[in-house]
C-alpha cells in the first residue's frame, strides 16, 4: 500500500477499540500515563503528563531514561497498528483489532538528546515501512515548545 492509497481516516469504532487496547489493556502504558492524541493511517502521536512517578533524577525533577524508551516503544508499536489497519481496511474495525496479537518489538535504538524536563511530553512514532513481516519506525519524544529531548527507530515483527 502506497501513502496514496492510505485511508484519511479511521471508522470512529477502530480508533476507539484501539485506545482501549493501548491506554487500558497495555497495562504499562497506564503506569507511564501514555494518551493517544491522534491515530492516523501514516503516524500516531501520544501524551505523556509529568508525575513523580517517572522522575529520574530527584535533584533536577527530570524524566526516567526509562519511560523515554518505553514510551517510543510503545508508540512505535501503535503507528504500526495504525498503518496494519489501514492495509486492511477491507475488514470490519472489529477483525482489524485482532492482528496485534503477533506485534512485538525486534529492535529499538534510542538516541537521548538532552535532559527531559517538563510538565508533560508529546511523542510521535511513523512508519518509514510495512513489509509482511517486519515494519521499520521512527519515533520522536519532545517537550511541550516542540523541542526534541529523544529520537528513536524500531523494528517490529508483524506476523
Amino acid at each position: 500500500m502506497t501513502r496514496q492509497q492510505l485511508p484519511e481516516a479511521f471508522e470512529p469504532e477502530f480508533v476507539t477499540g484501539l485506545k482501549q487496547i493501548f491506554e487500558e489493556k497495555i497495562l504499562f502504558n497506564l503506569v507511564l500515563g501514555l494518551k493517544i492524541t491522534e491515530l492516523k493511517p501514516e503516524i500516531a502521536r501520544g501524551r505523556i503528563e509529568m508525575k513523580q512517578d517517572l522522575v529520574g533524577h530527584y535533584l533536577y525533577n527530570r524524566v526516567h531514561g526509562g519511560v523515554i524508551s518505553a514510551g517510543l516503544d510503545a508508540m512505535g508499536g501503535l503507528a504500526v497498528m495504525a498503518a496494519i489497519g489501514a492495509r486492511h481496511m477491507e475488514e470490519p474495525p472489529a477483525q482489524r483489532l485482532h492482528r496485534f496479537a503477533k506485534l512485538g518489538t525486534i529492535d529499538l535504538r534510542i538516541d537521548y538528546l538532552r535532559p527531559a524536563i517538563g510538565d508533560y511530553f508529546e511523542l510521535k512514532a511513523e512508519v518509514l515501512r510495512l513489509g509482511s513481516r517486519v515494519a521499520s519506525v521512527r519515533m520522536e519524544f519532545a517537550g511541550p515548545d516542540g523541542k526534541l529531548f529523544a529520537t528513536g527507530a524500531g523494528a517490529y515483527i508483524v506476523s
